[in-house]
């Protein structure tokens, strides 16, 4: 029981700062002897209040930011419905290929958001184009992908998020994680509720998780709030690179 609250409080932190919090919390609750599918509908109902808790934490930073997160939570919506459907359709493996890429791909462009952004800046001036201030249909398609995935395993399904949104939208990265952090919500929110009816939680973990992960979403508000963009971009980079290697092992 401390394992599991206090591998909740670490993710809680984890996913409001990065977002790979499961990859905390997913082992130890195979560790406990739960099966995968129940350890997975658990995760995701647990790690919930940790989503809102930094949401909560990153208030002045979603200022402003309305109809950008109407627009992409409900393409998130839509992601996390067809991914947690695939959850109970699929074999539990079905994922283990693809994620390490996903996650890979995703700290790449992580890795190259300067250059790319100022590439795509100079390009705009040239041309006379102007930034859309909701990225497009091109970030609306990428991230409800992404929450397809995110509905399905979560695993760093915000350095995904952030890799597509720091490409596509030209602001900050502290208002870019927090709108993470409210589509994250939303996925584990959209996704918890379908397995409601049809999955076996257990509860006793879930309720470990959702303690810690609150308590933990508003120390990672806190300590995430002052890192620089810099210091936040590496940080996304050393937490995901570590998920990779987990995830291929």
């Amino acid at each position: 029981m401390l394992a599991v609250f206090a591998a909740g409080l670490g993710a809680g932190a984890v996913n409001t700062v990065v977002g790979s919090g499961t990859l905390i919390t997913f082992p130890v609750l195979l560790a406990t002897g739960l099966p995968p599918v129940t350890a997975t509908v658990s995760n995701a109902l647990g790690l919930i209040p940790g989503s809102i808790s930094g949401a909560i934490g990153y208030r002045r930073e979603l200022q402003g930011q309305r109809r950008r997160i109407l627009k992409l939570g409900a393409g998130a919506v839509v992601g996390a419905l067809a991914g947690a459907t695939l959850l109970l359709a699929l074999p539990a493996t079905a994922f283990e290929r693809i994620v390490p890429v996903l996650v890979t791909l995703a700290l790449v462009l992580v890795v190259l958001q300067p250059l790319i952004s100022t590439r795509l800046r100079r390009r705009r001036e040239r041309d006379g184009t102007a930034t859309h201030p909701d990225g497009g249909p091109l970030l609306l398609v990428g991230l409800t992908l992404a929450s397809v995935y995110g509905g399905y395993f979560a695993a760093a399904q915000g350095i995904i998020y952030m890799s597509l949104m720091g490409v596509l939208l030209d602001d900050t990265m502290q208002r870019l994680n927090a709108v993470k952090n409210v589509l994250a919500a939303v996925v584990n929110a959209v996704a918890a509720t379908v397995f409601l009816f049809v999955a076996d939680f257990d509860w006793t973990a879930v309720a470990l998780l959702t303690v810690g992960s609150a308590l933990g979403g508003q120390i990672g508000a806190t300590v995430g709030r002052r890192l620089s963009p810099v210091v936040l971009r590496g940080l996304i980079v050393v937490v995901g690179t570590v998920g990779v290697v987990q995830l291929v092992r």
